[in-house]
């Protein structure tokens, strides 16, 4: 049976382990995302704290993971070579939910845990009233990509990270309609 639900400290742990396997198999792709200390046990004892946390559980195993957000992200105010598919409403932002923080368990990757986590993502922020969902990836994280365009995601253009240990790093940006 598979939850989708807030992570708790209890989780800690184990989004942190799925977390770190995802930087190195990043780094061995030669992928410098989540090569600069993002993110680390602190952000996610942060995002369960606040109720940004959330797993994806199978059969009470922890699958998959991320942060979903519901206000605008500073990283998503100007976007490059392209345009969101939805769009300010003069100085209003529009109503978008952002996913960060995104990683399968390593010993589930391709069994479409990622698709799940997006698909319970996106109703979760139609629940929500949300317009659309946005995330950002690396330009060499190709499973991923792959993974959010098979969930009906549109790559919509570049963006520049706002703070943190990654800012200024620029990343795809992918936008849903929901």
């Amino acid at each position: 049976m598979t939850i989708f639900r807030h992570s708790t400290p209890e989780d800690i742990e184990k989004i942190t382990e799925i977390a770190g396997c995802a930087s190195d198999f990043l780094r061995a792709q030669g992928i410098d995302q989540w090569q600069k200390g993002y993110p680390d046990r602190q952000i996610f004892l942060s995002d369960t704290g606040t109720g940004l946390g959330y797993v994806l559980e199978e059969h009470g195993q922890i699958a998959a993971v991320c942060a979903i957000t519901f206000t605008e992200d500073p990283s998503y105010r100007e976007i490059f070579d392209g345009q969101w598919l939805t769009e300010r409403e003069g100085e209003k932002a529009p109503a978008y939910a952002a996913i960060h923080r995104m990683a399968v368990n390593a010993a589930l990757r391709g069994k479409g845990y990622a698709g799940q986590l997006f698909e319970n993502a996106a109703s979760l922020a139609r629940e929500k009233g949300m317009k659309s969902i946005r995330i950002d990836t690396h330009e060499g994280n190709l499973p991923m990509q792959s993974a959010l365009k098979k969930a009906g995601f549109i790559r919509c253009g570049r963006i520049f990270l706002q703070g943190g240990a990654e800012d200024g790093d620029p990343r795809i940006a992918f936008e849903k309609l929901l």
